[in-house]
């Protein structure tokens, strides 16, 4: 599980000087090796009393519109 806070950190970092990563498609890769595109980021507030959590980001996905290259390698 990864919080908010966290993916600010970690796209702050990624954004901070690359115009390459700024300009980036955003991805998301199933556990069976497929890509998905990310369509919507949507903080949602949770019903159940009593919950850890009371908001949650959903992030919405979408199949991919059109394929892209295979990964050479990670940066």
């Amino acid at each position: 599980m990864i919080k908010g806070k966290a993916i600010r950190h970690i796209l702050d970092k990624f954004l901070k000087g690359s115009e390459v990563a700024r300009e980036a498609r955003v991805q998301v890769c199933l556990p069976n090796g497929e890509y998905y595109d990310i369509v919507g980021l949507h903080l949602m507030e949770n019903k159940l009393i009593g919950a850890r959590e009371t908001h949650r980001l959903v992030i919405t996905i979408d199949k991919e519109r059109w394929t892209m290259g295979k990964v050479m390698r990670k940066i």
